[in-house]
């Protein structure tokens, strides 16, 4: 199972604050993102897979927990 955690205005776009999906056939973060359930994540969302920040062609195993979080800006 990889947990995913959605934060800030992906919470409301997605659905979801934490959702579990089983790793089947998901071997990348690709793999996930195509999904339909993530079909309406921005594709410049910032992705962590285990509190690291990754590509979207990071491996993925079970027990991942990957949090999807928009971009942010400051100064």
């Amino acid at each position: 199972m990889i947990t995913v955690l959605a934060f800030a205005r992906y919470r409301a776009l997605l659905g979801f604050e934490r959702v579990q999906v089983p790793l089947g056939q998901v071997a990348t973060l690709a793999d996930l993102l195509a999904g339909a359930r993530f079909q309406a994540l921005p594709k410049d969302a910032l992705l962590a897979v285990n509190q690291t920040f990754v590509k979207r062609d990071a491996q993925l195993n079970d027990g991942d927990e990957v949090a999807l979080m928009p971009p942010v800006s400051g100064g």
